[in-house]
């Protein structure tokens, strides 16, 4: 499959097809031409010692589209003086596999090995995935995978403790105006652009470089006679769709930047990560029932209507739908953001079931069980029970726990909100459960 100034991978790297794409022509020659990866093609990194050394193993190359992975494999083998072979995982089935293997085997017989590249290997299942491990293992094959997905999730624990993952960086906007540089160098002009609408062309390939070229290859096509600015640009082209998966790890990071942002109290930030998801097309229930979780998880009593603002979002939204309904969410964020943060309640929640199950079947004192037949009155279900609300103060000061189990104090409110308050209920009654019990201790 196409890469990074790359073609389909069964072109050598140094001829570009007749009349090729431009990201095609521009593709890099040498690992020193890859732009925006110098942590790993530099001297000092991970693919420059290997190439240095003369001795190249496996590897995945993660990392977003348009960053350079089809590239640096091509260049690898290249560098090292092997074989070059490529697959693709969407394309190819267990015969192709084989095939590959096969030939690999019969060149490693005359004394040539093979970098077989997959691109989008996490593509291929668990059983295709083990099929690598004995021509890796014995060396038939050095494997340098691709992928836009996180290995940890999508790629067999054996196959990456046999494989050094590389991680590729999005392309930022200085190696993004490198690329339009070497673009406008290659074919001989200048785009048609004012220095505010190149910024925005490179804003808008959002880190692809190939995305960039495609883009700036349609606007030489058009033939322009006056330079655009931004927004007659924005007319003329599309602007790249974030890269969102929402059963993949962009998902997961964004919801995780949200969570973290509004326990961090930065409303800004929070903005920022709940608009990414819902622009990229996140369910917004899914996100309130995220909000839903944090306001008891990391706001609990501090501000308990902080939860009542989450479901009062979740019932907005259902009645107005989208895009009106939205502005309900962007309430409930603003709101968790800015109240004040306590995990008092999930750290009790968190103890008290950790109690629970250690203790088993205990019994709660007798005095406070109901009595509804007279045999259990007999035998003293809810003798000597205290009532509350029949003391001066409302507040009997009964010890509830099981005879053979000390109280425990799982619910420690934090001194921040109406949890403050909270806190000094909970010291006042402790205060009279001794004086009533006697206990002179401080």
């Amino acid at each position: 499959m196409a890469d990074l100034f790359g073609s389909d991978p069964a072109t050598p790297p140094d001829t570009p097809a007749e009349g090729a794409p431009l990201a095609d022509r521009l593709r890099p020659r040498s690992l020193d031409e890859v732009i925006g990866q110098d942590h790993l093609t530099g001297p000092e990194g991970a693919i420059g010692r290997m190439v240095a050394a003369g001795k190249l193993s496996s590897i995945v190359l993660w990392g977003p589209p348009g960053t350079g992975k089809t590239s640096i494999a091509r260049l690898l083998a290249d560098a090292v003086g092997m074989r070059f072979a490529s697959l693709s995982a969407v394309f190819s089935g267990v015969a192709d596999l084989k095939k590959a293997f096969a030939e690999a085997k019969k060149m490693a017989g005359a004394g040539q090995r093979t970098l077989l590249f997959v691109d989008e290997i996490h593509r291929f299942n668990r059983a295709q995935q083990d099929g690598f491990l004995p021509y890796v293992e014995d060396g038939t094959i050095v494997l340098v995978g691709a992928t836009t997905e996180n290995p940890s999730f999508e790629l067999n624990a054996a196959l990456l403790s046999r494989a050094q993952v590389l991680i590729l960086h999005r392309l930022d906007e200085t190696a993004l105006g490198t690329l339009l540089d070497r673009a406008e160098e290659e074919i001989g002009t200048a785009l048609p652009l004012t220095d505010d609408a190149r910024a925005a062309l490179i804003a808008s390939a959002d880190g692809d470089g190939r995305f960039l070229l495609n883009q700036a290859e349609t606007l030489l096509d058009l033939g322009l006679e006056e330079r655009l600015d931004p927004a007659s640009l924005a007319k003329l082209l599309q602007r790249r769709v974030a890269v969102y998966d929402k059963d993949r790890e962009g998902h997961y990071n964004l919801i995780s930047a949200l969570h973290k942002s509004l326990r961090g109290s930065d409303p800004q930030a929070a903005l920022y990560y709940l608009a990414r998801m819902l622009v990229a097309g996140e369910e917004p229930l899914y996100v309130l029932r995220r909000l839903v979780r944090f306001a008891s998880e990391d706001i609990g009593l501090a501000d308990p209507q902080a939860l009542v603002q989450c479901l009062a979002a979740k019932d907005a939204y259902d009645f107005l739908g989208s895009p009106e309904g939205e502005l309900a969410i962007v309430q409930a964020c603003l709101y968790c953001a800015t109240a004040p943060k306590s995990n008092a309640a999930y750290k009790a929640q968190k103890a008290a079931f950790r109690s629970a199950k250690e203790t088993g079947s205990l019994m709660p004192p007798q005095s406070i069980l109901n009595a509804p037949t007279k045999l259990m009155k007999e035998i003293g279900y809810g003798k000597g029970y205290a009532y509350d609300h029949d003391a001066e103060d409302g507040f009997s000061g009964a010890d509830y726990w099981p005879e053979e189990m000390e109280s425990q104090d799982y619910y420690m409110p934090s001194p921040r909100g109406f949890e403050a308050k909270v806190a000094e209920r909970l010291k006042y009654w402790e205060k009279r459960r001794r004086e009533i019990r006697g206990d002179t201790a401080p």
